[in-house]
């Protein structure tokens, strides 16, 4: 589990990328990166996860895209 302090970087527990997303389980925090929170988003949400963009983290993925409408 990272900790992150003021000018400190988290990295994904996951894998050795940075850090974009905090996901606050009552066991603790996780971090992600965008590969692993577009893996692990659903399952985590499901368990209560509050799930927050790290800041100074590009395009927040934490939440589902909203669907486009191709025939547009």
């Amino acid at each position: 589990m990272n900790t992150i302090g003021r000018n400190c970087v988290a990295y994904c527990d996951r894998c050795p990328a940075r850090a974009r997303v905090r996901a606050a389980l009552p066991a603790g925090e996780l971090h992600f990166c965008n590969h692993h929170i577009r893996e692990h988003r659903d399952r985590l949400q499901e368990a209560g996860a509050k799930l927050v963009t790290l800041p100074g983290s590009p395009a927040p993925i934490a939440a589902r895209p909203v669907p486009r409408d191709l025939a547009a």
